[in-house]
Order: C-alpha cells, then structure tokens, then sequence
C-alpha cells in the first residue's frame, strides 16, 4: 500500500500564534516537535496495516519544519517547494492509494482556530460554487482529481466537521478548537494517540469509501483584503472582476483551478 500525506502546521495540537509558525522564531520550536511526532504517529499506524511506502510533503511556509530523523523507515519525505500547481500535494499522482492530512486548520472567514486562513493572508475568503473553501478543500479535490482516497484528517474542530461535507466517510481527529483569538487543545500525547488509531481505522477495509466526488464546474470566488491585488489578479486569462476586492474564475477543469492559483 501506497500512501501520500500532506502536513501542515496551524491545525497541530497546541498552536495558537503566529510567531509558533515560524521556523526562524524559536517559539516554533515546541509547535514543530509536534507537528514531527502527529506526522510520525500517521506514517508509524499506516505502517502497521500494510503501508510500505509513505511520502510525506511538509506543507506549511518554508516546507522545512518536520524533523526527517523522528520518522519511521517507510517515509519519504518532499521538503521544499517544487512551484508546480499542486503545491501542498505536490507529487500526489494516481499511483497513491490514500490520502491522510495532518495539522490542517479552517479557512480564511470562519473563527475555527484563530490562525484560520487559506492559502495566502491576502485573501478575505475564498469559495468554490459559492461555498467557503479551505486548504484542505482545494487539496482534497486535488486528490478527487486523481481519484485517490482522502481517508484522514486530523487538525482543528471547525475544518474537522467541514471535512464531513466533503464525504462522511473521512476519519477526522479534531485535535484543538478555536475559542476567539485562543484556542483549546487536547494533551499533546493524546493527540498522537487518536492520530494513530484514526489512521488504522481509515486504511482498513474498501478504501473506495473515502472516494471524493469532484464537481462538474468549479465557480471560484476570490476576495482580497486588497483592492489592487484584486486588480491585478482580474489579467488572468478568464478571471473576471466582480467589483473593487474580488474576482471571479469558472472552469469545468479542476487543474486550471489549481494553475490559477499558483499564478495569482
């Protein structure tokens, strides 16, 4: 069994500011152990029912922030950015067999976790077919795109319940909740814990069920927080601008939804 995982830093147990995201800040130090142990946790429990091959992408900011030496042997891990339009699920093609995302966090324009956001700190929000989208939505269309499983998630509550919309069928472990500009978090151990028994119960049985339908057409509503960023993105081929701060792109294609955003 093959296996890709995608991690990413403001959905771990414990976070709760900005400065704990930075890999130059020792602040982060703490926050990045155990993004390292919840990503090592996954690979260790898909190991154990049969995944011999797990590549991990460290997916937040400099891409450098899981320690290579505190995983198990089955992991590969893809550090660095290789600036193709997948970008968090870089190198995900159809020869995976499941999909597991660790630390994600809920989007840009909800208050589950008070590092909410998507993408890039310029976007107010961002929807496809008039729904909020996340990080984690974008990547699990990706994924739906390949027609790979999404069998896990583990991150914040808000993004956890969200990811049910998606298909019922997810393992979520909801690891922190957002509480204003706070958050509550579970024990870190603990974490590591549900991690580990929630990946064993997403790899066991028909992965099928965790199979994502992707949408006909994709409407993608985009809204910056900045008048002339909008501006600029409205030159995009087929990007139509809806007024001062947002834009506007439609394509029955879900790559040029993931070439788009690379490029604005």
């Amino acid at each position: 069994m093959k296996i890709y995982l995608s991690a990413d830093i403001e959905g771990t147990c414990g976070i709760v500011d900005w400065s704990e995201t930075i890999l130059e800040n020792e602040l982060s130090n703490q926050i990045r152990s155990q993004m390292t142990k919840e990503v090592s946790e996954a690979c260790t429990a898909a190991g154990e029912v049969g995944a011999n091959e797990v590549l991990v992408k460290d997916a937040h900011d400099s891409a450098r922030n899981i320690d290579p030496t505190m995983l198990p042997e089955c992991a590969k891990i893809f550090r660095g950015w290789s600036k193709d339009p997948q970008v968090m699920v870089s190198g995900l093609d159809s020869s995976f067999d499941a999909c597991l995302f660790t630390g994600y966090h809920s989007a840009a324009f909800t208050d589950g976790n008070p590092l909410a956001h998507t993408m890039d700190l310029d976007f107010s929000y961002i929807k496809i077919n008039d729904k909020i989208a996340s990080e984690f939505t974008f990547n699990a269309y990706a994924c739906a795109y390949h027609k790979v499983p999404v069998a896990f998630l583990s991150g914040d509550e808000e993004l956890c319940e969200a990811a049910k919309e998606l298909n019922p069928n997810i393992i979520t472990v909801p690891v922190l909740k957002g509480y204003g500009n706070g958050s509550i978090s579970i024990h870190p151990n603990l974490a590591l814990e549900k991690i580990n028994t929630g990946v064993k119960d997403a790899l066991q049985g028909d992965l099928s069920r965790h199979l994502i339908k992707l949408p006909n057409h994709f409407k993608v509503e985009i809204r910056y927080k900045e008048h002339y960023k909008a501006f600029k993105a409205s030159f995009y081929p087929n990007m139509k601008k809806l007024d001062a701060h947002t834009v506007l792109f439609e394509t029955d294609d879900y790559f040029e939804v993931l070439r788009m955003l690379l490029f604005i």
